[in-house]
This record gives C-alpha cells, structure tokens and sequence, in this order.
C-alpha cells in the first residue's frame, strides 16, 4: 500500500470507530452485559464461516465466468484474488472499489485486460440483477410481511429497488446502444471540463468514443460466447449475497434472540445499495449508522449496539485483515517474478 491508501485505511478505520462507539454509547444498558453473557461462541464461529463460504462462492463466480471465456483462472488465485480486492474496497468511497484489483489480478492470470474488464462490470450487473430480483420478490411475493414491516421502511425498500433496477436497465440497453452510453459520459464530461481548452475537450471526446467502443465490442463477445458464465455468474451471485445476509440472523441466534430471516433480507437490499453510494472509504460510518436506523425497527435497543459491532468486524475489519495478507502475498509473487 502506498501512502494515500494508508492514510485512507486510517480514515475509513477512524469513522467507523467513532460511529460504533456513538452507537454504544447509546445503545448499552444493564440488560446488554447479561446478552453478552448469553453470547455463544459457536454462533460467532459460524457466522465468520458463512462468510468467508460467501467469499468463496465470489470466487467461483470469477472462476467459472473465466472459463466460460476460455480462460483457466484457478479457485485459490481467484479467492486470493477476492481478499485483496477488499483491501481496496476498504480505502475508497463506497464498497464498490475493488474493481481494479480484480482486473489486474485476471489480467496476470492470463486474461486479456478487454475480457478481464468485461468480467468484472459484468459482476457487478449480476449483483444488480440478483438485489433488484430479490427487491421485486420481497415487494409483490410476501404480501402481507412485506406490509408489516412499515410505511416508511417500504418506502426506503422501493427507492432502493428502483435504483438497482434503472441502473441494470441503463446498462443493458447502453450494451445493445453504443451511443447511448456515449452521450450520458459526454454529458457528465461537460460538467468536469467547463474551463478546458476545445482542444483538450476534442480529445477527451475521442478518448470516451474509442473506450465506449472498445468496451461494447468486448462485452459483446461476452454475452456471445460467454453465456454459461453468466448463468453460473447468476447462481453464485445469489449464493453470496444470501450468505451475507442470513449473517446478522445467525448473531441474533448466537446473543439468544429469535432469528428475523425475511425482515433481515430486506434490511440488507437496503444496506447494500446504501453501501455503494460513493460517500466515505470502504462506506465506514455509513453502514454502521445504516445498520442501526434500519435494524432498530426490529431489534432490542440493549444489544443493537452489539449486534452491529459483531456485524462490522465480519464484514469490514475481518475483510481488511483478509487483504492485508492476500496483499502481501501478491507483493512477494510480483517480487519474485523476473522484469
């Protein structure tokens, strides 16, 4: 790591730390040390191996939408491959921004730097097909649970759905409609070069014209010849994201509380697409405080404080931990590899 992600590892480390510790503060009470009496071990243990179980399922989705493209990518380099990406994740706005070490990564596996590119946009589409289906399901299939859970809070689960869908439908129509995707870059561009030279803007618009080309024909081939992948992409896709959010109902169990599986699915559609707004490193603070706004509807006030601690330290200071030695182990391969 380089100075700048030091110093934003710290900050990201620093929000969360001041957010957990507000919500603490607010949140423990006499009752909350006999919970913590009750808390099983088992139960934590498990919770960490769902987890990392999810982490792997990410790592088949890269496996096998590799090899769909004629690519050998093996399960442990592409895990290894995951862990750093986390690092990453973990020091820049949002938890969206580990995409390039994932595209690095597949590129020094032998992936083409178009196709390694191409699976990775592609996974990140996936996981807006898969949240916006689990959104439209958890809206017109449970009815009358959906109903119970509030007006406000469904509200929050409609704008959520609305985003992830528009964003997939944006995308694909931009894949089929080259120039589409052109003239939303250009018009974004116009914001950011009010006070270039027309020169400078000329080229910049020849710059975006040759990439949005370059990246629809590769993820052309992709969708051509790549079909398997994307529905092995699609499998291990909901896989992870179901592991990841049955985690918070395994920690309730674990603190002697009932499990809240469905309300728990919703609230994590919500925290998701809220984590991946561009706002703070590695979203720390946001997530926290996401978390207890949304859990607080359905979860004692004496342990919420708890329950969001142990949530972070799986899903965020276990992942950096995680990178850090996935990334130290990239360093010693990129060492010992000739010039």
């Amino acid at each position: 790591m380089d100075k700048t992600q030091k110093r934003w590892l710290w900050v990201s480390l620093g929000f969360s730390a001041v957010v957990l510790v507000a919500v603490l503060y607010f949140t423990v009470d006499a009752s909350t040390i006999s919970y913590l009496r009750q808390l099983s071990p088992f139960w934590l243990v498990l919770a960490l191996c769902i987890h990392l179980l999810a982490l792997c399922f990410w790592a088949l989705r890269i496996k096998f939408m590799s090899r769909s493209l004629g690519y050998k990518v093996g399960f442990f380099y592409s895990l290894n491959l995951v862990f750093a990406n986390m690092l990453l994740a973990a020091v820049t706005p949002s938890q969206a921004g580990g995409e390039p070490v994932r595209v690095h990564e597949l590129y020094k596996a032998g992936v083409k730097i178009g196709d390694s590119t191409a699976i990775v946009i592609t996974e990140r589409i996936l996981d807006g097909i898969v949240l916006g289906i689990g959104g439209a399901f958890f809206m017109f299939v449970l009815g009358s649970e959906w109903q119970r859970i509030g007006s406000v809070f469904s509200y929050l689960m409609y704008i959520s759905w609305i985003v992830i869908t528009v964003i997939v439908i944006i995308f694909i129509y931009s894949v089929k409609n080259p120039g589409f995707l052109k003239r939303i870059i250009h018009y974004t561009s116009r914001w950011f070069t009010r006070k270039w030279e027309s020169k400078k803007i000329e080229r910049l618009a020849m710059s975006i014209d040759s990439e949005v080309d370059n990246f629809h024909n590769t993820l052309s081939d992709f969708l051509s010849h790549g079909k398997a992948g994307l529905i092995y992409g699609l499998f291990f896709t909901a896989l992870f994201w179901f592991c990841e959010f049955i985690i918070v109902s395994i920690l309730l169990i674990g603190l002697s509380q009932p499990p809240i599986f469905v309300e728990s699915l919703i609230v994590q559609l919500v925290i998701a697409v809220v984590m991946m707004i561009p706002l703070t490193p590695g979203a720390s603070g946001i997530a926290e405080i996401s978390f207890t706004s949304l859990y607080g509807l359905f979860v004692n006030s004496s342990i919420l404080g708890i329950l969001v601690v142990l949530w972070r330290s799986i899903l965020f200071y276990f992942n950096i931990l995680l990178g850090l030695i996935s990334s130290l182990l990239i360093v010693q391969r990129e060492a010992r590899e000739p010039d």
